[in-house]
């Protein structure tokens, strides 16, 4: 493992929280749009994260044992998509609506403002986490260079 990659590594953390604070943003400005472009409720959107290499465990261990004896690439996280939540909308009796239907209710969003602040914690936690990462890292370069003075 070289001297930067876990830099490299909570970098790509970084990246992919800041994709996840911006879709649960999308999703909560989004909550009561009731027609989107395709004239249909706004759906739910989530990213898919993978790990950077798509192997398991198993091969992530060995790719690390055959580090140690060459310099190879760093592991991290990337974002392999942003999908559609497949929940169904919700139905809102608002008789009084230009949206609503015949029995008076609207389709709204499938997003749950609860769900989505929850979200919205855990990704600001979890970038908060890299960000440490990347600093306790930086302290050990730089205590490394110091004891080469």
């Amino acid at each position: 493992m070289g001297l930067f990659d876990a830099i490299g590594i909570a970098g790509t953390g970084l990246s992919a929280e800041r994709i996840r604070m911006d879709v649960t943003a999308e999703n909560l400005a989004n909550a009561d749009t009731t027609k989107a472009a395709n004239g249909q409720p706004y759906k739910r959107q989530e990213v898919v994260l993978a790990q950077a290499g798509g192997s398991d465990f198993g091969g992530a261990l060995t790719g690390a044992m055959q580090q140690a004896a060459g310099p190879g690439t760093p592991g991290g996280v990337q974002v392999t998509g942003i999908v559609s939540d497949s929940t169904p909308d919700q139905q809102v009796y608002d008789p009084g609506s230009p949206e609503a239907n015949a029995k008076g209710y609207v389709e709204m969003p499938n997003v749950s403002t609860v769900t989505e602040m929850t979200d919205l914690i855990s990704e600001q936690q979890s970038y908060q986490s890299d960000v440490t990462a990347m600093q306790t890292a930086k302290s050990m370069f730089t205590a490394t260079l110091g004891l080469l003075k």
